[in-house]
């Protein structure tokens, strides 16, 4: 299975972009040489994130993960969560979802 989530020009140098994915969002952003995908949300409650500073940290409650490695910060979610990665790859200038491949 294959799903285009963004072009690659539409990903932005610093910050992330928020598309679009099967009813829900993620977010989108460049990591050195990789452009990574995470779903917009917190794993303390189920809120939103907003892109900050390296950083996606809860709207609701402050939980903070880091961009590079997923893993929680600080805040409220329990301390071995982890943001929830997107298995992507970058095919004819998009970024794609891949399962089972």
């Amino acid at each position: 299975m294959r799903h285009e989530i963004c072009k690659v020009a539409d990903v932005p140098q610093t910050g992330s972009l928020i598309a679009p994915f099967f009813g829900r969002e993620v977010h989108v952003w460049r990591s050195g040489d990789r452009i990574r995908a995470a779903a917009n949300v917190c794993l303390h409650f189920g809120g939103p994130l907003d892109c900050k500073d390296g950083k996606l940290v809860c709207q609701w409650h402050g939980a903070a993960f880091d961009m590079i490695s997923g893993d929680r910060l600080e805040g409220p979610a329990p301390k071995a969560s982890r943001l929830m990665f997107l298995s992507t790859r970058v095919e004819d200038g998009a970024l794609n979802y891949v399962w089972g491949e």
